[in-house]
């Protein structure tokens, strides 16, 4: 009875971007087996695998398709979307399995046509015969006639939303959803929450490149600390060559850009660059002219 009800189940059109997800996820899913697989390789020497990458590569592929399509009738992708395959060539709109001849040509058009695509140069490169040169140069007009063909079928997909790639086509297999799919509802506080987060998050990504962080920085330094006043005293003058005011060293081509306080030539110099309107962090004066520092300081004072 169970049996029955199985094959008789009705078929549930795929959306297409459920379909264009599966073929991502069978990407990503390769693409990690693969680095799984070549990890194992890293204490051999440098290179080992490339004479056998492509026929390594095949051989993986037809794993996952033993266990995956040939068996579950769907790739892992699908699986997780809880889509499957169905044979598209039977007169009935019920579900049917795919054939054998189905799942033998899939694996054929998808693992045998990318090892042929990766060796098929290889086996070419080498020769400088006129023949061969011929027979290069058919395999690339065969291959991008190809491109174009999968080109076509995929402005065909997105306008009736089947066979999303040219294999499903040739071979007549079609996405559908193994269950039937419930309507997913969502409250309107979870939605009004998302949006408003969305909306800010995209007023902070165009907001933040306008706000001039250093500046910004600068100036709340210099409403914090006391406002050092001008003064005409040697002393004064003297303890405040002794550090940057930026970095608070010991001055590295000591400069001034106009007020009493003292800059390292990269400091005032990067910052300067960076921002024109730049002022001192210390009394807040702007950049009226960046010349060297004239007042003579002994080195031996930096121990005093």
């Amino acid at each position: 009875m169970a049996s029955g009800i199985g094959n008789e189940k009705s078929v549930n059109p795929v959306l297409r971007i459920s379909q264009l997800d599966a073929l991502e996820l069978n990407k990503a899913l390769e693409q990690l087996v693969w680095s799984q697989f070549t990890s194992c390789f890293h204490g051999f020497k440098p290179g080992v695998l490339a004479h056998f990458e492509p026929e390594v590569k095949a051989f993986l592929c037809f794993i996952l398709w033993r266990f995956t399509v040939y068996s579950k009738n769907a790739t892992v992708g699908q699986a997780i979307l809880n889509i499957q395959y169905k044979n598209n060539l039977s007169q009935t709109e019920k579900y049917q399995p795919l054939s054998k001849h189905q799942k033998l040509w899939y694996l054929i058009f998808t693992v045998g046509g990318r090892w042929f695509e990766e060796r098929c140069y290889d086996l070419f490169s080498n020769h400088q015969l006129q023949s061969f040169c011929k027979i290069k140069h058919f395999i690339n007009f065969g291959a991008g006639l190809l491109k174009l063909c999968e080109l076509l079928n995929f402005m065909i997909f997105l306008q009736k939303g089947t066979f999303a790639t040219l294999t499903e086509r040739v071979v007549g297999i079609r996405s559908v959803f193994c269950k039937p799919q419930s309507v997913r509802q969502i409250g309107f506080e979870y939605m009004n929450r998302e949006l408003l987060w969305h909306g800010f998050a995209e007023f902070l990504i165009y907001l933040l490149p306008l706000i001039n962080a250093q500046k910004l920085k600068l100036k709340i330094s210099s409403w914090c600390l006391p406002i050092s006043r001008l003064s005409n005293s040697e002393n004064t003058l003297t303890a405040q060559c002794k550090e940057c005011s930026l970095c608070g060293e010991w001055p590295t081509m000591p400069h001034t850009i106009g007020c009493s306080h003292v800059f390292c030539y990269y400091c005032i110099k990067s910052n300067y660059l960076f921002d024109m309107c730049f002022t001192c962090p210390k009394c807040g004066s702007e950049v009226q002219s960046l010349q060297p520092l004239k007042y003579k300081i002994e080195m031996t004072q930096l121990h005093v």
